[in-house]
């Protein structure tokens, strides 16, 4: 167990996933059961409490594989990014749609009816999924979801080209720890929905996005140019070099994701936590 990262290992004394038996000790083992997020975002959280600390988040269409329910809860993980926690039940459906489409948008209504005029079921945010139905005029079914602009979605193979663009779209959103939606995130959670939106998925928190693009990137810590596409980390923290200059990021600090000079920033977070670890450059 010690070598297995709690945050992705569903396994506790009393209760763990049935593929992790011969890895790790527990009372039972069991086979997951997937649901299905049905609401814009769904906060995975460490307690079932709805003031428990949130780790991460579902986006609507998003799989979680309950392991076991409790009053109104369910503990499981995360398909998408394999984040374990509890979820609130009322906010996942039994029925699992395969989706075919997604939102590409930073965030558009799932309107009541195929009219822009009736009243909005739902916000989705950049990356949500869902299984297109019927069609009329200007809207797509998103199926038990609403009626979703065809201009802010599209199928699922459909990526943007530039995944700093796409992290620039998200300037001015709040910080929100946990969040990966358009109305809240923190640093991890923006370059991990920016490099989804171009087709590449990476792990949820800070260090593991580090482990995986470190494998796959080019090391230019030592580079003293920085470029556009330049993703830099601290212990606890990332951002995205916008240029070589400036530097995108959310962050506590301003509680928002703001773009400024990146040595002011790297002062202040040197200062403050500690130096820049590492700098990947995309292959």
């Amino acid at each position: 167990m010690s070598t297995l990262d709690p945050r992705l290992t569903p396994a506790r004394p009393d209760l763990a996933a049935a593929h992790l038996k011969g890895q790790v000790e527990a009372e039972r083992f069991v086979e997951p059961v997937d649901r299905q997020a049905i609401a814009a975002s769904v906060a995975i959280r460490r307690t079932p409490d709805p003031q428990g600390a949130v780790d991460d988040q579902l986006l609507a269409g998003d799989v979680f594989a309950l392991l076991e329910e409790k009053d109104g809860w369910g503990w499981g993980y995360s398909r998408a990014d394999g984040f374990v926690g509890w979820v609130e039940l009322l906010a996942l459906s039994e029925a699992v749609e395969a989706v075919d489409h997604r939102v590409t948008a930073l965030r558009t209504y799932a309107f009541s009816e195929a009219d822009l005029k009736s009243e909005p079921n739902l916000l989705l945010s950049l990356n949500c999924t869902f299984r297109a139905g019927r069609r009329e005029g200007r809207f797509v079914e998103a199926v038990g979801l609403g009626w979703v602009f065809t201009g802010h979605c599209g199928p699922l193979d459909e990526r943007a080209d530039d995944f700093v663009a796409v992290a620039e779209s998200f300037l001015g959103a709040p910080y929100l720890w946990g969040g990966k939606e358009s109305l809240g995130l923190d640093c991890s959670g923006l370059v991990q929905m920016a490099l989804l939106a171009t087709g590449q998925a990476v792990p949820r928190d800070s260090d593991q996005q580090e482990a995986r693009l470190g494998a796959i990137w080019t090391d230019v810590t030592a580079d003293p140019e920085r470029r556009r596409g330049d993703v830099v980390f601290w212990p606890g923290h990332v951002g995205i070099m916008t240029d070589s200059e400036h530097l995108l990021h959310a962050n506590g600090h301003w509680m928002e994701v703001t773009l400024e000079p990146f040595e002011r920033a790297e002062a202040r977070i040197r200062e403050g936590h500690a130096p820049v670890r590492h700098i990947f450059r995309p292959a």
